[in-house]
């Protein structure tokens, strides 16, 4: 007998809970609490009712996770129940705020821990996207164990905040909403690529980078490059911004329905999502170079412009995303064409129509790892676990470790942005607070990620691409690791009928696939994660130092192409072939300077998976 089928979800605004709480530590007030899918309604009942409730509507996206505590006096039979947020502040930014509440209306303290562990449940529900009962029966076990991440930082990363920040803001958040997770810091260029590659799979349910783009760069060529490829490309991965160029986070903020950010505003945008949970599936490029080796990419690849401000603006990193604002500048003021001959294979259908979108981000990606290093003394291949490091929190109490905690709560005893504890310590006489183990513990993380043995394992159905078959007489380009490129023959060889071809002197070429070339640049307005299509734009010569100017400023609002200037060309398709015509240039790939040549590429349609959190409305929408 089939099981029935799972029971409709909840309309938006429809009450799922409702309850009259204490507060603590403050004494007196009472609060009217009511839950809904989307939101979590606070409404003072005493001293004095509140026509108007301040801060009284907290929307789920500011919501990191919650935790129910207990008093330590034996003889209290309250129970408490903490929920952590982000609210934006007048001014954009974000500030943590923990809100403890106390269910006191039952006599015994099994009663009224009974009763926080029901509003914990079934938030924790809703902001892991579970599906809730329809019977209304809830208890802990709907909640699934936790993912396990393994969390790479670059600690040179955004002129050195990386590891700041980690500790500061990302670790404790991420703590708060139960996840499982063990960090390592990488230590040189190419290290998270040797890494993944010995990494036993099974033990991650995904692999999240706190960097600039160039260290995910490193992680999906280091899976691709595994034996096992075709399972490996498959692990979610994700990013957190921290580095000088943040551009697929400005996409994930974006489709997270949160308006353009930079720097830490949009850290803490991204760790809100990654504490929701939820993937989706990743196109990514496959890139031919003129050697004949390959490489994956999933942001862009850029000739021209785009390309010498990326790599020229090195010598200014220390300035941060500013970098690239100043390296344009010099860009424009020493203008350059670049004969070359650009082929494509349009996509079936018409293109995407490009339309106002909201702004969002800016400037390509990097990799800033330490410096060449030094001859080192004999260390683990993965180097040390976060478990292995001193790293101080800002909490009086003893050092937790900074693998996940094995307590079942978040520790209630960090605190951001410069504040005290939170929930521990006296107030004003009252017993402190400590961690009630109501909610299923998140499984511990490996102790220390150390390099195992790869596990073959049955090769996996490939997935259909959505792309055209191959032609059955055209010769296919070789590769010594992941998916072929069907679409392409031998990069010395003809191009197949349906290709366009131009050949010009052009000031920049770039194919892009997320919608953001950086953290405020939407370049490519229309474009999904996994929409299957590569975004190629190209200026030809001709263009005027402001027009260009007036283009990139543009590209901030995503409305670029609507200036109609006739340099400007754009074509969705599949594949594309470059073929510089002079002898020096600049050839990025992920902002990440690649040899010098000839190259091609084609869209692999989810081939990989990108963790980026629920889908919310775009900026702007009611």
């Amino acid at each position: 007998m089939a099981p029935p089928p799972p029971p409709p979800p909840p309309a938006v605004n429809t009450p799922l809970l409702h309850g009259e709480f204490g507060s603590y530590p403050a004494r007196g007030s009472r609060f009217a609490l009511t839950l809904t899918p989307q939101a979590l309604y606070i409404q003072r009942l005493r001293p004095k009712p509140e026509a108007r409730p301040r801060g009284g509507l907290v929307p789920l996206t500011e919501v990191s996770g919650c935790c129910t505590l207990r008093s330590q006096r034996a003889s209290d039979p309250a129970a408490y129940f903490c929920i952590y947020t982000y609210p934006q502040g007048k001014r954009g930014g974000r500030r943590r705020t923990a809100r403890t509440f106390q269910a006191d209306g039952a006599a015994t303290y099994e009663e009224n821990r009974a009763e926080v562990q029901h509003w914990a449940t079934v938030l924790m529900c809703l902001l892991r996207g579970l599906p809730l009962p329809g019977d209304r029966e809830i208890t802990p076990e709907l909640l699934t164990k936790p993912p396990r991440l393994l969390l790479l930082v670059n600690p040179f990363g955004g002129r050195g905040l990386a590891w700041q920040w980690c500790k500061n803001h990302v670790l404790p958040m991420i703590t708060e909403a139960g996840l499982s997770f063990n960090l390592i810091q990488t230590e040189r260029q190419n290290h998270a690529r040797e890494l993944v590659q010995g990494l036993k799979l099974s033990e991650w349910d995904g692999i999240v980078t706190l960097s600039g783009d160039g260290l995910l760069f490193e992680v999906l060529n280091g899976l691709l490059h595994r034996p096992d490829w075709e399972k490996a490309i498959r692990m979610p991965v994700g990013i957190l911004p921290c580095g000088s160029g943040n551009a697929l986070a400005g996409a994930v903020n974006q489709h997270g329905g949160f308006e353009q950010a930079l720097g830490l505003d949009l850290l803490l945008n991204c760790s809100l999502l990654l504490c929701r949970g939820g993937d989706r599936p990743l196109d990514l490029l496959s890139v031919t170079l003129a050697s004949g080796s390959r490489c994956i990419s999933f942001l862009s690849v850029a000739w021209g412009f785009v390309s010498d401000v990326d790599i020229q603006s090195e010598r200014f990193r220390a300035l941060g995303s500013a970098r690239f604002t100043l390296g344009a500048m010099l860009g424009l003021a020493t203008l350059h064409t670049y004969r070359g001959r650009l082929s494509y294979l349009p996509a079936s259908g018409e293109p995407v129509s490009p339309s106002p979108a909201q702004g969002l981000p800016r400037a390509k990606s990097e990799l800033t790892l330490a410096p060449a290093p030094a001859p080192s003394l004999t260390h683990s291949p993965l180097h040390r676990s976060v478990s292995d490091l001193p790293l101080p929190l800002p909490q009086p109490q003893p050092q937790p470790p900074l693998t996940s905690p094995s307590s079942p709560e978040p520790l209630p005893i960090l605190a951001l942005n410069g504040g005290g504890p939170e929930l521990a310590g006296d107030w004003a006489g009252d017993a402190p607070l400590s961690p009630d183990p109501l909610l299923p513990s998140p499984p511990a993380s490996p102790k220390a990620a150390v390099l195992s043995p790869i596990t073959e394992g049955a090769p996996e159905t490939p997935e259909s691409s959505g792309l055209p078959p191959p032609t059955p007489d055209a010769p296919v380009a070789t590769c010594t690791g992941g998916p072929p490129d069907h679409l392409l023959p031998p990069l010395d060889a003809p191009l197949p009928p349906g290709w366009v071809t131009l050949e010009e002197d052009f000031v920049l070429t770039l194919a892009m696939l997320p919608s953001h070339l950086g953290a405020d640049l939407v370049a490519a307005p229309n474009a999904r994660f996994d929409d299957g299509l590569v975004h190629l734009f190209w200026v030809r010569g001709g263009i005027s130092r402001a027009a260009l100017l007036r283009l990139f400023l543009a590209m901030e609002r995503g409305t670029h192409l609507s200036l109609g200037y006739p340099q400007v060309g754009y074509a969705t398709t599949l594949a594309f072939r470059l073929e510089p015509l002079t002898p020096r240039g600049v050839l990025t790939v992920d902002g990440e300077q690649v040899e010098y040549g000839p190259l091609q590429a084609q869209v692999h349609p989810g081939l990989g998976r990108l963790l980026t959190g629920p889908p919310g409305r775009p900026a702007g929408e009611p």
